[in-house]
């Protein structure tokens, strides 16, 4: 095992993963001499070159539509988005390309290819930058969607991700690139998609949550044991495919269930979460599934974004009304 924060794990994975694979090619704004805005490709232009690491114009759809061509003549790209929020001027290609080509080519033409893009709040960024759109991308049939919360989660996902023959979106929770540290294995290391990471034992509520959103539970669990409340704690981990036998089970022991993100109230991905909890887990349901989540508003300045996504304080409180209704 090795201590690396987000960011060293997601760097040495590519490395790793581009010294086993020479059809991979990395290409997004900034990410050959700069080595990206978060420095998450550093030393990956020097070590790999710029036929493999490729500095591409402010234009997202250029972006992902010459990855769309890269993996259909057999070689896997990796773009990268510089945030998540800018994927809007992407869309087109995403939905309408990447994550169909191929059903409609009925598997002629692959489709390997990782998009990676960091959003979520805590860093005080400007306007669009933060937007947590998720659930967007979950609802696009063809394409996976990876959102891990640790270091080790996301050295093993990504390598997951990088050797599917599908595409896959891979959210990397900007909150945690440097402030979230853990131990990472050496050598080769991977991760299952469609299934949960059981953070934390608890038998009065279980709190499911995905990405830095994670951290935000397990700080409001800590609150919470200090008033004698027992939470269990969920990571998703993976949107799609989404574990749903993982998640009755884990709202099954306790009865009781409170979906944390950081993506606005109306219309998140909490909400299919919430719905897969309803249907699977019904019979063990003690009290109504809450959500805590962002505002039903766009993102706000940066001087006041605490208020806007979920803290421990306000889970905690949702805990507590979680517990206290019949």
């Amino acid at each position: 095992m090795t201590e690396m924060n987000i960011v060293e794990a997601i760097n040495s994975t590519l490395a790793a993963e581009m010294e086993r694979e020479e059809r991979i090619i990395l290409l997004g704004q900034d990410i050959g001499r700069v080595g990206g805005v978060f420095r998450v490709t550093e030393g990956l232009f020097e070590r790999f070159g710029a036929a493999r690491v490729v500095d591409m114009p402010l234009a997202e759809g250029a972006i992902i539509g010459s990855s769309v061509g890269l993996a259909v003549s057999g070689l896997i790209p990796i773009p990268e988005l510089q945030f998540l929020g800018f994927g809007s001027q992407a869309f087109h290609q995403i939905e309408g390309q990447v994550a169909r080509m191929r059903f409609r080519s009925q598997g002629r033409y692959p489709m390997s290819m990782v998009i990676r893009a960091p959003f979520g709040g805590g860093v005080r960024t400007p306007e669009m930058h933060s937007d947590a759109h998720e659930a967007r991308y979950a609802h696009m049939p063809g394409l996976k969607v990876v959102a891990p919360a640790t270091a080790s989660d996301a050295k093993g996902l990504l390598t997951t991700a990088i050797r599917d023959e599908d595409p896959v979106l891979f959210l990397e929770p900007l909150g945690g690139y440097r402030l979230q540290r853990d131990d990472v294995p050496e050598g080769e290391h991977t991760v299952p998609f469609g299934q949960v990471r059981r953070v934390r034992e608890g038998s009065d509520i279980t709190l499911i949550a995905w990405s830095t959103a994670v951290r935000v539970a397990l700080r409001a669990a800590d609150l919470a044991a200090e008033e004698g409340i027992s939470c269990a704690v969920i990571d998703v981990r993976t949107l799609v495919p989404l574990d749903e036998v993982g998640l009755a089970e884990a709202v099954g022991r306790t009865g009781r269930a409170l979906i944390v993100h950081e993506a606005p109230y109306s219309g998140g991905f909490g909400a299919e979460v919430a719905a897969t909890v309803q249907q699977e887990a019904f019979w063990t349901l003690q009290a109504p599934i809450r959500r805590v989540t962002a505002y039903d508003t766009p993102y706000p300045i940066a001087s006041i974004e605490q208020l806007y996504i979920p803290s421990a304080e306000r889970v905690l409180e949702g805990i507590r009304l979680g517990i206290g209704e019949a």
